[in-house]
Formats: structure tokens, C-alpha cells, sequence
């Protein structure tokens, strides 16, 4: 049965808003997304009235589930100030589910304010989380974070993969998986199973082709459904894909569970370092171990000739980890069968196991193996 947008109008119009009238007639609806029984939407309102919203956010979930045919809703309550008057000095409150407004985010830890790290929770049957990132985009990230989670795997590890780059899931089409998620008897998701990882994508929810253009309260709702209402079962290490940049994804993860160490992803050449340093001082900033940099792209060797080229230049994150102290974990070249098997959803640890490309992947695994192991053999 297919749900309509009218459908979620009509549930909504039941549930009642702090001043008294319908949720629909409030003017605080945004646009709503309909696919394939997957319900998106926020419930947008002044800061000042944030706190009295909370419950109607709850409400309205609820409803949304109780359609028939609704598998997913994601629903966030998006808090801002107005310019001028008290609302511009209230304080934002918190929407359901633990989510900070944007707002809150200018500032990790406002002076006077209860720690946002106060929040984490573990992950129910997961003993490590790792978060795989980089300063800005076009640096290999997400092939980078799937087969460091083969490599894990190789290692005799229970791996799971959350895609959390919302605005680009790349997961989708690096594994070919076109299925959807199924919920078990609780409603929560079931990862989707393929090269022996539990997988889980926003991609897995909308068309390839669909644009998100969410706000950052919708981002942080995601992901922190994607975290909680995933039955992920028993795994040593979940490795987060996450988005490139420094905001509000990032200080979602970390506010929400206690990260055991960020890999930050760059290529050689300057421009991208100095967008690796954002992300290192922003994991620093939230007391999140830096597992380490990868120099991705390092070089390329033609298949033909064998001859090297340096097309980014050479060993720039190797040197910006020996001067700001943090590990350094390998070098992945930039390589045809890499591009490759990723575009065509057989990544190069799955499918050149014996390969050279798959053993630099195993290699770099084992040293963040080595620094989780405690975490893993406490769990």
C-alpha cells in the first residue's frame, strides 16, 4: 500500500499544538517527503517555544508510524532564535531524541552549560565506534571507510558500516546494494548484509537521485535514528562514514555516543591538508582520540610502465602527523582497479583479496585494530 503525502496531513491534523489548534493549521510544517513508506519532515518554531514543542515532535511521530505503510518517519523540531526581543535571549531548547538546534552547535561546550557529552550512550551490543572523516570532500573518503571496514573484517573482526554523509551516501553504490531495510518486531531496522558487514545508509531510504535538502536539525534527527533504531546486534567495531566537513553530523556523533577514535582522511597536496587540520582540532576540541591520518591518493604508478608520479605531491599528511603527534597509518595510491571495483560495487578487498591495494587497506586496519583493542577485549 502506498502512503500519501494527504495521509500524513491527515494523521497530523490530529495531533494538537501548544496554542491550541491543529498541527496543521500552525504554520510550522515543512515540506513533506513521502517515499516509498519512508515519512521525512520538521516541525519548525521559535527557540523561545522550543521546550513546549518537545512533546508534540513525540506526538506526531507517533501518529506518522501508525499509518499503514509507513516503515521510517524522521521527524526533527528545528529551534531558531528571531532577531531582536527575548526569543533572541532564550535559550534553545533540546528536541526529542537528545538533538541539539543548530544554534547550540556554534560552540561545543558554551561557558556555564551542562556538557553536551553528557548524552552518549553506548550503542546496545557495539564495542567500538569509529569515525572515518575528512576536511573537505573528493579525498576518497567513503571507498576509503568501506574497505578499512573489509580490512577489519579480514582481521577477524564483527564490522558494521553507517554511511552518515547524508547530503552524498556514496555506500549505495560502493557495495551495489539497491535493497531496502527491513524492521524487525521492535520497528527498528535491520542492517543490510553484504561482505560479511552489517551495512546501513541514508541512501538506503531515498532514490540515488533524490535531493537532500535538509537543515541541520533534520541531519542530526537522521543520524541519530540511523544510530539508535538500527539493530546492528553484536559487533566489535562500527565504522561512520561521515560527511566531509566540520558541523553539525560530526558534533551529532560525538554528543551522542563515546567515539573511540576519528580517521581523518587527506591527499598529499596543501589545499587538502589544511582542511585535515579543521577536522583534527574540531575531534580535538570534543575529546575524541585521533586514531590517525591516511594519505590517500599518495602517488601513481603506471600499470604499463611503472613509472611513479606524485600528482599531488608525496607525503604531506605523513608530515602533518609527525608535527601535530598523532599516527600515521599508510598510504593508499591512487589506482585504477581501486576506482574501479568501487564504481562497481565490488570494492578491491572483497573482490583482489590477494591483491597489493587490499593488503595496504588490512595493514592500516591492524594498526587501528591495535589501539581499539582494548576497547574491543573490555567489551
Amino acid at each position: 500500500m502506498s502512503v500519501t503525502q494527504q495521509q500524513v496531513l491527515d494523521s497530523l491534523a490530529r495531533v494538537m499544538s501548544p496554542r491550541g489548534v491543529a498541527l496543521t493549521s500552525a504554520n510550522v510544517l515543512s515540506a513533506i517527503t513521502v517515499t516509498d513508506g519512508k515519512v521525512f519532515f520538521s516541525i519548525n518554531v521559535d527557540a523561545a517555544e522550543a521546550r513546549a514543542w518537545e512533546g508534540v515532535r513525540a506526538q506526531a511521530e507517533q501518529a506518522v508510524r501508525a499509518i499503514p505503510g509507513v516503515s521510517v518517519a524522521m521527524i526533527a523540531l528545528t529551534a531558531e532564535r528571531k532577531a531582536g526581543g527575548a526569543a533572541a535571549a532564550a535559550a534553545p531548547a533540546r528536541p526529542a531524541g537528545g538533538v541539539q538546534p543548530a544554534a547550540a552547535h556554534r560552540h561545543p561546550h558554551p561557558p556555564g552549560a551542562a556538557s553536551p557529552m553528557a548524552r552518549q550512550a553506548e550503542i546496545p551490543g557495539v564495542s567500538a565506534v569509529i569515525a572515518v572523516a575528512s576536511g573537505k570532500g573528493g579525498v576518497g573518503k567513503s571507498t576509503t571507510a568501506l574497505n578499512l571496514a573489509l580490512g577489519l573484517r579480514d582481521l577477524g573482526l564483527r564490522v558494521g558500516l553507517l554511511d552518515a554523509d547524508i547530503y552524498g551516501p556514496s555506500v549505495p553504490r560502493l557495495t551495489g546494494i539497491s535493497d531496502k531495510p527491513q524492521l524487525n518486531d521492535d520497528k527498528k531496522m535491520i542492517p543490510i548484509q553484504r561482505f560479511g558487514l552489517s551495512i546501513m545508509s541514508i541512501g538506503f531510504l531515498v532514490e540515488e537521485e533524490t535531493a537532500m535538502i535538509w537543515r541541520g536539525p533534520m541531519v542530526m534527527s537522521a543520524i541519530t535514528q540511523m544510530l539508535r533504531d538500527v539493530a546492528w546486534g553484536t559487533l566489535d567495531v562500527l565504522v561512520v562514514d561521515m560527511p566531509p566537513g566540520t558541523g553539525d553530523a560530526q558534533l551529532t556523533l560525538a554528543q551522542n555516543v563515546p567515539l573511540k577514535g576519528a580517521i581523518i582522511i587527506s591527499t598529499p597536496q596543501d589545499l587538502s591538508l589544511i582542511d585535515a587540520r579543521r577536522g583534527l582540532a574540531m575531534f580535538k576540541k570534543v575529546n575524541v582520540p585521533v586514531l590517525g591520518i591516511v594519505e590517500n591518493m599518495s602517488y601513481f604508478q603506471c600499470p604499463h610502465c611503472g613509472t611513479r608520479s606524485d600528482i599531488f605531491g608525496h607525503g604531506g599528511a605523513r608530515h602533518e602527523a609527525e608535527r601535530l603527534g598523532v599516527p600515521f597509518l599508510g598510504e593508499i595510491p591512487l589506482h585504477m582497479a581501486i576506482r574501479t571495483t568501487s564504481d562497481s560495487g565490488h570494492p578491491v578487498v572483497e573482490s583482489e583479496p590477494d591483491g597489493p591495494h587490499a593488503a595496504i587497506y588490512r595493514a592500516i586496519g591492524a594498526k587501528v585494530r591495535e589501539q581499539l583493542k582494548g576497547a574491543i577485549a573490555a567489551a
